[in-house]
């Protein structure tokens, strides 16, 4: 997970640099936006994958030995952020 997250942040990392250097190029707006909406995109699922790995991982275990509340409490923090 660690090698695929890396990555999928650096291919994120190149996008945008790209629209930096779209906006330095005066390019047309709306393809500016149209990159930074797939930026966002990226990052969302990078969000989600990351979400689900720690569910799956800590939040599992935490409930497995009994301390539940406090890590499906802030499982619920971290996903009321996300979801603004």
């Amino acid at each position: 997970l660690k090698e695929a997250a890396l990555n999928r942040l650096k291919r994120i990392e190149g996008q945008v640099r790209g629209v930096a250097k779209m906006v330095e190029a005066d390019r047309y707006c709306v393809d500016v936006l149209t990159q930074i909406a797939a930026i966002q995109s990226a990052l969302g699922a990078l969000a989600m994958q990351l979400l689900e790995s720690h569910t799956n991982g800590c939040v599992l275990a935490a409930i497995e030995s009994g301390d539940g509340k406090a890590a499906v409490g802030e499982l619920m923090s971290v996903v009321k952020r996300l979801s603004r």
